[in-house]
């Protein structure tokens, strides 16, 4: 093995900070490192089990454990036999703590996040494992959601200098990268802790002009009431920014988001969503939805999963709700988990039938399919495409013909391959 092992759970930021670590330590074959997240109660507990597995794989191993869950619990994981180090988010980009003999007992840097106001400092230099570039442009969260722990995790929220990023984007596609992904905690709110207070439509639109051969460009997850005319415009008028817009939805009815502190309303998500298909009528949307919430009753229920069908949601993201200590939903009323297990797979169904009824409209049709390791790839629209017969090299964009679908997505043959 040429340098340490990462464990990357959580969001695509998360993986674009373990490039970064992956970079960092690129002579420590001795090393995992576990990128955990919090968002859910099954997410910590996820990266718990990865760190056990991990130590029975590789007991000789040297386990550092960072990331939202290392963060906003440090001493629970520190308390774990298999863990030799805990590192905090804001320590990511600290390359010394990533080389330290094994002591008897784990040590712990993790500083207060609420105080750290720079990001980023630690931008990857490449990304060898994977088509395309993940690339953070902003990071912590100013909104205080009743049910999120993520703000205790990542901070308060503070942008890259766009000059940076445009930089750091021009260096991937010299390294033939086709397609970035610009990353954030709260990425729709890039950009007023820097001068002159900047948009991320600005942001993406100087990145578009400052860096030319960038052939593709995504965003991920977006919050609807902060998506201003000019980044609508990109999104729907913009060919190299991909028809595929996933948004933090969280709930479809009114009183729920109200609980939850969301600033939009159902009809706002809803014409939203409206506003962007008619405008780009090939754009697939992708939300967060979360089934259970405190005090949701069947007919709340009911209007999240409308949603599904309402905002045409093609990439259901469902997470049951679990309470997270210190958040104040935690301490609402709170469903039984039965029933919210029971909602979740309702919602995942819904959503599941919708996906497949959306990839169904897809066969026949030629897609520029961004090809990865593993014999299969993504379309501009996020679908999942498996390669039957040859395959592309990995990291080229190809001609692939739609030929049917299968549990994993579409399946299709190169046009310029051989069987």
């Amino acid at each position: 093995m040429s340098g340490p092992e990462l464990i990357t759970l959580g969001c695509r930021l998360n993986i674009a900070e373990s490039e970064a670590m992956r970079a960092a330590a690129a002579d420590a074959d001795d090393l995992i490192i576990v990128n955990s997240c919090a968002v859910t109660a099954e997410a910590v507990k996820q990266a718990r089990k990865a760190i056990r597995q991990a130590a029975r794989r590789r007991p000789e191993a040297r386990i550092v454990v960072t990331g939202c869950a290392a963060q906003t619990d440090p001493a629970g994981f520190a308390a774990m036999p298999e863990v030799a180090r805990v590192i905090g988010n804001a320590e990511k980009g600290r390359a010394e703590l990533l080389f330290f003999d094994r002591g008897e007992r784990a040590d712990v840097h993790v500083s207060d996040i609420m105080a750290v106001r720079a990001t980023a400092p630690h931008l990857a230099p490449a990304f060898a494992a994977h088509a395309r570039a993940f690339v953070e442009v902003q990071n912590g969260c100013d909104h205080r959601c009743t049910f999120c722990v993520i703000p205790h995790g990542r901070g308060n929220s503070r942008s890259v200098p766009a000059g940076l990023v445009v930089e750091r984007i021009a260096a991937l596609v010299d390294q033939g990268h086709g397609e970035v992904v610009l990353t954030g905690v709260d990425l729709t709110s890039y950009g007023p802790d820097l001068p002159g207070a900047p948009t991320l439509g600005q942001l993406v639109e100087r990145i578009l002009t400052h860096v030319p051969g960038l052939k593709r460009l995504r965003l991920s997850s977006l919050d609807s009431i902060e998506i201003d005319d000019r980044l609508f415009a990109l999104l729907t008028q913009e060919a190299r920014v991909m028809p595929h817009v996933h948004l933090s939805l969280q709930a479809g009815d009114d009183m729920i988001l109200k609980r939850m502190k969301r600033r939009h309303s159902r009809a706002q998500a809803v014409a939203t969503v409206e506003r962007l298909r008619a405008a780009r009528p090939d754009i697939a949307i992708g939300a967060d939805l979360i089934a259970g919430f405190p005090t949701e009753d069947e007919a709340m229920a009911a209007n999240s999963a409308a949603l599904i069908d309402d905002c045409d949601i093609v990439f259901g993201h469902v997470f049951p709700y679990s309470p997270r200590p210190g958040t104040p939903a935690a301490r609402m009323p709170q469903l039984d988990r039965a029933t919210i297990r029971r909602r979740a797979a309702a919602l995942r169904a819904r959503a599941e039938a919708r996906r497949t009824r959306w990839l169904r409209t897809l066969v026949g049709t030629r897609q520029a399919v961004l090809a990865e390791r593993g014999g299969a790839g993504h379309a501009p629209n996020f679908a999942r495409v498996r390669f039957d017969g040859a395959a592309p090299p990995p990291g080229s964009i190809a001609d692939i013909i739609i030929t049917g679908l299968d549990d994993d997505g579409l399946t299709g043959l190169w046009a310029d391959g051989t069987a």
